[in-house]
């Protein structure tokens, strides 16, 4: 799909992603969907609010995934 947007998992990534990273990978994605690099100022409000929803999916997909085998600190975290 885009390119840009990076794998944001173990191993891809030695550590989890921050939140910036989250975010960064949820504006190209909405870039790309919506066909706008930058929205025009009657649309920033419905763009921005869904660079937010996909930042949160994002960040839930993530903290929930397990990885060969092993789960994420934070979802072994809520398991105990």
């Amino acid at each position: 799909m885009c390119r840009s947007i990076k794998t944001l998992r173990p191993p891809a990534l030695p550590d989890e992603a921050t939140e910036e990273e989250i975010r960064a990978a949820a504006l190209q994605y909405v870039r790309k969907v919506s066909g706008f690099r930058a929205p025009a100022a009657h649309n920033r409000e419905v763009f921005d609010a869904a660079v937010e929803a996909v930042a949160g999916a994002t960040a839930e997909l993530l903290v929930g995934l397990e990885v060969r085998g092993s789960r994420s600190p934070a979802a072994a975290a809520r398991s105990s």
